[in-house]
């Protein structure tokens, strides 16, 4: 072979070569491009996975938010409620003062002088849980307490006045 045929070979072989190396590439590229297409996908279903748990879990806190709400109207009705048990048992309380100071200025046998309250004011009144004051049932003590064997013969009445 003359010189002009192995210019002619190795143009022919470097040309060839050029095109394999071209094609090699092309494939690279596709293969790599189909590898991300791949992977984006992968990607894409993993992020619609994982907002469907975050929907989910706002959903939870929306019902644990909405639960707690519920639970705080729940909580201001049943304090009002007890607010007015309070207010019903505070004046049936009144009430029933009220009757039994009646009944010891009607009883006979109970000392109601206000000379007697005024020598003992720390007796008067006591305490209640909640913290008020107020009198207690009988301000002083009743004459029949003293039980039954008492001085006047075993009986807690005082003896009848002698007759005129």
């Amino acid at each position: 072979m003359n010189a002009t045929g192995w210019i002619i070979l190795i143009v022919v072989v470097v040309v060839v070569i050029a095109i394999i190396v071209v094609i090699a590439m092309t494939a690279g590229r596709r293969r790599k491009l189909d590898a991300d297409r791949h992977k984006a996908e992968e990607l894409r279903v993993a992020a619609r996975d994982d907002d469907l748990a975050a929907r989910e879990r706002e959903a939870k806190a929306s019902r644990a938010e909405a639960d707690a709400k519920e639970a705080e109207v729940e909580a201001e009705r049943r304090r009002r409620e007890a607010e007015a048990h309070a207010s019903e048992a505070r004046d049936a309380r009144a009430s029933v003062d009220e009757k039994l100071t009646r009944a010891d200025q009607v009883d006979p046998d109970v000392r109601t002088d206000r000379s007697a309250e005024r020598a003992a004011p720390a007796e008067r009144t006591e305490q209640v849980a909640d913290g008020e004051r107020r009198e207690p049932r009988h301000s002083e003590p009743r004459i029949d307490v003293g039980g039954p064997e008492t001085a006047n013969g075993g009986t807690d009445v005082p003896p009848p006045r002698p007759a005129r």
